[in-house]
């Protein structure tokens, strides 16, 4: 992929720069929100144009509110909360294209910034409408996309907008993203170690066929374990089976086989006779499962072999926890892979945590300040190793 244009050397005096960020939060029940990390990531892009002489306009998604108005997705919350981080005032505007967005954005001076309402609100944003797109370009007069996590998708914000612009810039964020998942397949130190974990194969099907012969290890963990081990002829007891990926599995057991990389399953595992907290469990070989009993975390012995491999890694990508550690009884296999990811780190290797329960993971267990990059994308970090094309990343100008 090519480099992309960004805000390195940048002086946007007196424009109004047209922002898409990624405020997707969660809220609780009375809309406070509950993790700003995607705010937060924002702000040095923001700070950078403001710093340099520009207005800035943010656009946003919040939520899934199926391109109708609904207070519940409203993004007033993300502006009264974004002005708590900064030293001026944040202005809202109660739409996007409409009459209040062009006249806050019409009158918006260098140094100030605006917030535009959720654009999921208008059905134009997901469809990529030219005209929703050419409303949202009339408002500024420069475009900066920082927001990975949408980069996926071709909508409005992030693909038919950038039609209108000459210029589309990545944002501070979106360059490390690129820089660091880039150098994951471009130009890795070996041993190149990645760790997939999470409930099923179908979402990381693409991800593992294109690290096949990339990888020196390609880790297994979570619940795509036992339709591999299905596959295997072992059995699986109650434990969750992705029967429509079995064919796809047999495959990638063949492909493994027959490339450079060694594809690593676990030997034992944590296993439970029902899905809770205070189930009865007990350890047990992956050969030895009991009929009705469900695999939630891997075993001692997968601990161990898992961190000594991680402990030679010179590069590392790990994406979905090792088993159910939103429940403490099995969230030992998930910590143990944080550990051993901050240690490897910490002796000199780069690792990137790419998106989704494993970030949740590293940041519920206190390991986010020893690794070397956290994804914000989890759907796009997956794409991009994935080996596909990212819309939002290809409307942007080569550097």
């Amino acid at each position: 992929m090519s480099k992309k244009l960004g805000l390195d050397g940048y002086a946007p005096i007196g424009k109004k720069v047209l922002m898409r960020v990624d405020f997707n939060v969660p809220l609780d029940a009375e809309r406070q929100i509950t993790d700003d990390t995607r705010i937060q990531a924002a702000l040095p892009s923001i700070r950078h144009l403001l710093d340099a002489g520009a207005a800035v306009i943010l656009m946003s998604h919040l939520g899934r509110p199926k391109g109708r108005i609904d207070p519940a997705f409203s993004l007033r919350p993300v502006a009264d909360h974004l002005a708590s981080l900064l030293p001026q005032p944040v202005k809202f505007a109660l739409d996007s294209v409409g009459p209040d967005a062009q006249q806050k954005a019409s009158q918006l001076q260098p140094g100030q910034i605006l917030l535009l309402e959720n654009l999921r609100f208008n059905p134009g944003e997901t469809g990529n409408d030219p005209g929703f797109a050419a409303g949202m370009a009339g408002l500024g007069d420069a475009y900066v996309n920082d927001a990975f996590g949408t980069a996926h998708r071709a909508h409005a914000s992030t693909e038919g907008v950038t039609k209108h612009f000459e210029e589309r810039r990545a944002g501070l964020l979106m360059q490390r993203e690129l820089d660091f998942l880039g150098n994951l397949l471009a130009g890795p130190e070996a041993p190149f170690v990645a760790v997939l974990g999470g409930a099923k194969v179908s979402g990381k099907v693409d991800v593992i066929r294109n690290l096949l012969g990339r990888v020196d290890q390609l880790i297994l963990g979570g619940g795509m374990i036992f339709t591999f081990l299905k596959v295997h002829g072992l059995e699986i007891g109650s434990s969750l089976l992705d029967e429509e990926t079995i064919e796809v599995v047999t495959e990638i057991t063949r492909l493994a086989k027959e490339s450079s990389t060694e594809l690593v399953l676990p030997e034992d595992c944590i296993v439970a006779s029902e899905f809770s907290e205070q189930a009865d469990k007990q350890e047990v070989l992956v050969t030895d499962i009991p009929v009705g009993w469900m695999g939630l975390d891997i075993g001692s012995r997968s601990v161990e072999r898992y961190r000594e491999i991680l402990s030679r890694a010179r590069t590392i990508f790990w994406n979905g926890p090792m088993g159910v550690f939103e429940l403490p009884s099995f969230a030992s296999g998930t910590k143990a892979v944080c550990q051993a990811v901050a240690a490897a780190t910490d002796a000199g290797a780069r690792s990137v945590v790419g998106g989704g329960d494993s970030v949740a993971a590293v940041n519920q267990m206190g390991f986010a300040d020893r690794v070397s990059h956290i994804s914000t994308g989890g759907g796009a970090s997956l794409e991009f190793m994935g080996g596909r094309r990212l819309p939002g990343v290809e409307a942007l100008s080569d550097a």
